[in-house]
């Protein structure tokens, strides 16, 4: 059919004038709505196609490639209030490199994820600060670096737009910290670097991240706009299936300026921002008793804060190598090829490759099986599964890029109705530890020689077993299971399933899947491993890191709790050390995990954010908004359970009931963290606390100073090495001499001793209120 020209005006006071295709635009043409707005440009077949400007009635106007009725390839959007965005679209948004100019001059360079800043990208306010790293949704995530005005300099780690995780704050006068931060307030230990003491070199910190230390931006390409690359590329054109007619095309053919006010107006950067200045009110009074004849250039400050408060400092030497600053991890980052590192070079990925391979097939397999009550026959030796997994695939299993080997499944009816019996959905159990997201290495807390991983949503660790613990396990599992299913409030470890990896040079590696004691969207700031002895239960000072996993001697709290979340504490306590007495065990921990809340009287000693040296507004195109002042929460406040205003998302802490606290009437109770969350508190999950320091002479910590005797903590807790089986004399008699027990007055029929003293322990650990 031969394209014409011609002017149509439509009944509704629209009019076309251009070249047309039958009915149908087609061609170079020019559209008027009878609200003002304006298309002259490409047409295809009745839709806006190619090259071509679009003037909206409220003003706003874009001009470049078009696709299918959609703003689609490269082009310039100016918006009603002069806000300019350069670069490329798909489907409407900003999608792909751009550079916006906001209306008040701030300018954002770099990439875009439907409609928001996503990826690589740098933002410049109007004030004079710049930010360059990662962004995701519209906020600063993950690695970046900040710069203020008044030359104060951030390098590290960001969630949701505050820092979260570990990194550097270079302040203007030349001071320097190095430490953790958890959504925007410091939390955690860190060292603290005076102006003019001897600081480490933060060259490969910075290079990382392609700035200098000088904190002078180097932008890669891969972070810049290149227009005339943009302009040069091949227009996407997409091809919609709806036929429109001439008649139609005032509904269908029309770009939406409602749409495109919506996609402006929804790109305001981050606004919430809270720095702390090098020496805060708390750290001055900490520093009282400086003596003034001291080296301040070789003195540096170990310091620890909680929710953005200065709890503890330590004076050391800046010589001290223990403190130098090594390049930022990536907090809870997944790396693919962590697992186990034991095995050299490539069997690493396989390894993970194959433990995600049979998880998947164990689940799959199993999780269609209608569900029954567990048999006797269902712990037996038979109770197998058993697959060969060639790389090529087979009649019952996928192909795949890791190496052959050999799968075993253990009791997989008996660990199918375990995960259900502790609510575990089938298909999220898979996702969390066999996506792509892989598993992270973590560190051991003990000397069993055991490797530990993480699930990438933190919900499971997987450990490697001794053959003689993958024994002890199958063993106990038929008491195992009836004793988790007659106490929904067990504080001993949860097992998920059982496994044995074999690979194809004849290595055998098992594995157990166990629920994360500590999967809490708080940040845990001490773990202890409590055994109720004193013989080498201690870390040398020199090995404390922020995730040690402290032992007996080195903790220096006790805790008091509400007499009914106490005594519900004790009474499981019993009945657990009672079923691992029958079971001959006497070798378990409980392991402890606290987390602290500022302490609340410092409020009023506290600077107000606008007082502080490195405080600074983020700026942004609504500048309107007030800015919100974020002040540490204070205390923790126990409520009334409500169901519907906690999580309840399947997790390893799910099943459980939610305890009754007797200073709320004896009713179940809710946990507020005024500012954070609100919890269900549960048996050994998000128990409140008080911690009260006890005072222990130390010669060598005298040069630390504790700001408080009394902290708010929420307490996670649970019973775990329950698979080390003393069942000789000469193993009883070796335990008992590294316990501090006399070998003389145990039996191996006597395991009652170990948790009678265990208990004692946490007796003095938790004391009952007079």
């Amino acid at each position: 059919m031969d394209m014409r020209s011609g002017d149509r005006e439509f009944p509704n006071g629209d009019f076309y004038s251009g070249e047309v295709k039958g009915l149908l635009p087609h061609g170079k043409g020019k559209y008027v709505w009878s609200d003002g707005t304006t298309y002259e440009g490409d047409w295809d077949q009745g839709k806006i196609s190619g090259k071509g400007k679009l003037i909206w009635s409220s003003g706003a106007k874009y001009e470049g490639d078009f696709s299918g009725g959609y703003l689609h390839g490269y082009g310039t959007m100016t918006s009603p209030d002069e806000s300019v965005y350069c670069g490329t679209w798909r489907m409407n948004v900003r999608h792909g490199l751009g550079r916006k100019e906001y209306c008040n001059s701030d300018l954002y360079d770099g990439s875009w994820k439907e409609g928001l800043q996503d990826g690589r990208g740098s933002y410049s306010w109007t004030n004079g600060n710049r930010y360059i790293g990662s962004w995701k949704k519209g906020k600063m995530c993950e690695r970046g670096v900040m710069r203020w005005a008044n030359g104060d300099l951030y390098d590290g780690f960001w969630l949701n737009g505050f820092r979260h995780g570990s990194g550097v704050y270079k302040f203007s006068d030349g001071c320097l910290y190095y430490g953790t931060w958890s959504r925007g307030l410091k939390d955690g230990k860190g060292v603290f670097y005076p102006a003019g003491s001897k600081q480490p070199s933060l060259k490969k910190w910075c290079r990382s991240l392609e700035y200098d230390d000088t904190g002078k931006f180097v932008l890669s390409r891969s972070a810049s706009v290149n227009v005339e690359e943009l302009r040069s590329s091949k227009t996407v054109t997409r091809s919609l299936s709806v036929e429109t007619s001439a008649g139609e095309m005032t509904n269908s053919g029309r770009i939406s300026d409602r749409l495109t006010d919506d996609i402006w107006k929804s790109c305001d950067p981050p606004r919430d921002f809270t720095c702390h200045g090098p020496l805060s009110k708390s750290a001055r009074f900490s520093r009282s008793g400086e003596s003034e004849g001291q080296d301040k250039n070789r003195i540096v400050y170990e310091r620890e804060y909680m929710q953005g408060v200065l709890i503890r400092e330590t004076i050391m030497s800046s010589v001290d190598r223990s403190h130098k600053i090594k390049p930022p991890h990536r907090p809870k980052e997944v790396r693919a090829r962590s697992l186990l590192t034991f095995l050299r070079g490539e069997h690493n990925y396989y390894l993970m490759l194959n433990l995600q391979l049979g998880i998947r097939y164990t689940v799959g397999k199993i999780t269609p099986v209608p569900r029954r009550e567990v048999r006797a026959s269902d712990f037996g030796k038979n109770a197998r599964t058993k697959m060969f997994f060639p790389r090529d695939g087979s009649n019952f299993t996928p192909p795949h890029k890791s190496i052959d080997f050999s799968w075993k499944d253990y009791c997989p009816m008996v660990f199918r109705n375990l995960r259900e019996m502790f609510k575990l959905d089938a298909a999220e159990y898979m996702m969390s530890i066999c996506g792509d997201d892989g598993l992270t290495e973590i560190s051991s807390p003990g000397k069993s020689g055991s490797i530990f991983y993480l699930s990438h949503d933190d919900r499971f660790v997987i450990k490697t077993l001794k053959k003689s613990e993958l024994q002890v396990l199958l063993k106990m599992l038929p008491k195992y299971y009836e004793h988790v299913g007659d106490h929904e409030n067990t504080l001993i470890t949860k097992f998920f399933g059982v496994h044995r990896i074999t690979l194809k040079w004849g290595k055998k590696v098992r594995f157990v899947v166990m629920g994360n004691m500590f999967c809490t969207e708080l940040k845990i700031h001490r773990r202890y491993d409590l055994k109720g002895s004193s013989q080498g239960r201690f870390t040398e000072k020199i090995k404390i890191q922020e995730k040690t996993t402290l032992k007996d001697l080195d903790l220096a709290y006790e805790f008091h709790m509400d007499k009914l979340l106490r005594e519900a504490l004790f009474k499981q306590i019993y009945l657990d050390c009672s079923f691992l007495e029958s079971l001959n065990i006497i070798d378990y921990s409980l392991l402890l995990g606290l987390h602290f809340r500022a302490p609340g009287q410092l409020n009023d000693i506290l600077e107000p954010p606008n007082a502080m040296s490195d405080q600074e507004s983020v700026s942004s195109v609504d500048v309107g908004l007030t800015q919100e002042i974020y002040i540490p929460p204070k205390g923790l406040l126990l409520v009334t359970h409500e169901p519907n205003s906690v999580n309840t998302a399947p997790g390893p802490h799910i099943r459980g009931s939610t305890l009754r606290a007797f200073s709320v009437g004896e009713q179940e109770v809710d946990l507020i963290l005024p500012g954070t969350a609100r919890l269900r508190v549960q048996l050994g999950v998000n128990m409140p606390a008080q911690a009260h320091h006890k005072l222990i002479e130390d010669k060598e910590e005298s040069a630390t100073i504790e700001l408080f005797e009394v902290y708010d903590v929420v307490v996670y807790m649970g019973i775990i090495d329950i698979l080390q089986e003393y069942n000789t004399k000469k193993k009883v008699e070796h335990t008992c001499k590294s316990l501090q027990y006399d070998p003389m007055t145990i039996s191996v029929t006597e395991p009652a001793i170990y948790s009678k003293r265990f208990v004692n322990f946490l007796h003095k650990v938790f004391p009952e209120e007079r």
